[in-house]
């Protein structure tokens, strides 16, 4: 007998193991990207996306929302029965009201507008803040 040690917060998906991102106060954007995938991945994105009422799809998608997201946030959400509402209250608690979010993108763009290549910076590094910028806008809605 030998004793395997899995990676918490970590779902078996056939051959392969798909890990459960953890949400942080800074990383709402990536992790909802990221878990829109896994819910993808199990056939539960649906879920959210069309409140879809199949309860087993349903109870699912929120065992694995509930691995990945911290206890106090658990303890906010966790009296909803639906993913939909779930997730849009995670998503208002996180991105904000409209004019949080209009807001934000007014900084950015006047960050993007700011934006210099430094002389010590390489071509690529540049690109980076570029690339880095256009991902936040693009996550609030707006392309640069």
């Amino acid at each position: 007998m030998s004793d395997v040690t899995r990676a918490p917060r970590t779902k078996d998906l056939g051959s392969a193991s798909i890990q459960c991102p953890m949400l942080t106060s800074t990383n709402y954007t990536v992790w909802s990207m990221r878990m829109k995938v896994l819910l993808r991945a199990h056939e539960m994105l649906d879920t959210i996306e069309t409140g879809l009422d199949d309860q087993k799809k349903n109870d699912d998608a929120i065992a694995l929302l509930f691995q990945s997201v911290p206890e106090t946030l658990i303890l906010l959400v966790g009296e909803q029965v639906a993913l939909k509402e779930i997730w849009n209250a995670m998503d208002s608690r996180h991105l904000g009201a409209d004019c949080v979010r209009e807001a934000r993108l007014q900084t950015l763009m006047t960050e993007f507008d700011r934006l210099k290549m430094d002389d010590n910076d390489t071509v690529d590094d540049f690109a980076g803040k570029i690339s880095g910028l256009s991902s936040k806008t693009t996550s609030l809605g707006e392309n640069i």
